[in-house]
């Protein structure tokens, strides 16, 4: 095999394998083209994850108003408790007291 015959060889063996590569290529591009039916449905998704996205911080902003509202509820209901508390002890207190004056009334 002289020279020449050595780079014709060479060179269809480089074009053979640029053929297949390219044909390759093309058969990969062919399966893994994007239809617009999966577009349209990709966009519905989309459109759909949104909604989705606005409706959780809807949910979110109305438990957190809520919590906010109970908590309130809870620390009024708790002052009025120890109002409520304040009022009994003081109440029994004077009972106490009532009850001893009344002794010593009953007595003396």
């Amino acid at each position: 095999m002289n020279r020449t015959e050595l780079i014709f060889a060479t060179a269809v063996i480089l074009f053979a394998a640029f053929c297949l590569g390219w044909m390759a290529n093309w058969l990969v591009n062919r399966f893994n083209r994007v239809t617009k039916a999966e577009i349209g449905e990709l966009d519905r998704m989309a459109q759909a994850l949104h909604e989705a996205e606005e409706t959780r911080d809807q949910a979110i902003n109305y438990v957190h108003q809520r919590e906010a509202e109970i908590t309130n509820q809870l620390s009024q209901t708790e002052a009025e408790l120890r109002a409520a508390m304040d009022g009994l002890r003081d109440a029994r207190h004077e009972a106490e007291e009532l009850r001893r004056y009344i002794e010593q009334k009953n007595l003396g």
